[in-house]
């Protein structure tokens, strides 16, 4: 299948338009759509794959998040808990709507329709589905890997106040609950439903690089520097600041002993 990228560019930017671009909400997806793609390619890349499987990566990624403008528009948050579950909706949009025409030739292969579909629905949920073989697997693990790297940019350049809507105040003074640290020391992402307070927001956001699957994905985090300046947190809460260097030496051992 021939995937005619200005193709998916000029449907991309069409679809967006119908949104208010000044939104900085709608804008924050739109540059992290291109650059998870660009991500997703990177990484497919490394695994040796040809250039059809390469294709399929990158337009994953351009097409990963296709729910979360509606989402925005609709319910003003990306909070899947407090609106839709934006993976879903996005399945819906491009495949019960049929906007997925919009961006792949109608001769698309079942195949590879039902593999972009397979990475779409679950690149946000805390685990893939069973039963998936390899290859689609690989896929999964490939637009999940990329996302969660660009996701650690966004939640860095993003005060963590607007974020979660918080004071810098509570901010500096909350601790990490005593399960966020379990969690992360466990080495896994954190589970949402046990983040009480706004800094445990901030250790789940580091933890995600426990569940990156490949080689590239972790080199590219290093390059990066996101996952440092996230963990260099400073508290006015002694506890707190105890807790971030803990957090920290952990994450350091994590790294020069994991994935390589």
């Amino acid at each position: 299948m021939e995937i005619g990228r200005e193709n998916v560019f000029a449907s991309f930017k069409e679809y967006t338009s119908q949104y208010d671009l000044q939104d900085k909400k709608i804008k924050l997806k739109v540059d992290h759509t291109y650059r998870v793609a660009a991500l997703c390619e990177r990484i497919a890349g490394s695994l040796q794959l040809s250039q059809n499987d390469r294709d399929l990566a990158w337009i994953m990624g351009m097409l990963h998040d296709i729910g979360r403008f509606e989402q925005v528009r609709n319910y003003g948050t990306f909070s899947d808990a407090d609106s839709i579950d934006h993976a879903h909706y996005g399945v819906q949009i491009l495949y019960d709507e049929g906007k997925l025409y919009d961006y792949l030739p109608e001769d698309a292969g079942e195949k590879e329709k039902n593999l972009i579909r397979t990475a779409i629905w679950n690149h946000s949920a805390f685990r893939i589905e069973a039963g998936l073989n390899r290859r689609e697997e690989m896929f999964c693990h490939i637009l999940r890997d990329a996302d969660k790297i660009d996701i650690l940019k966004v939640n860095y350049d993003i005060p963590i106040e607007e974020i979660y809507n918080v004071t810098t105040q509570d901010l500096k003074n909350a601790v990490v609950t005593e399960e966020v640290m379990k969690q992360f020391f466990e080495g896994h992402a954190i589970i949402r439903k046990t983040k009480k307070s706004s800094v445990d927001h901030i250790a789940g956001h580091a933890a995600l690089v426990f569940e990156l699957v490949y080689p590239e994905s972790i080199r590219i985090v290093k390059e990066q520097g996101y996952l440092d300046k996230i963990l260099a947190f400073e508290s006015d809460n002694p506890v707190t600041a105890e807790q971030f260097r803990m957090l920290r030496s952990h994450m350091e051992q994590f790294l020069s002993t994991g994935v390589q």
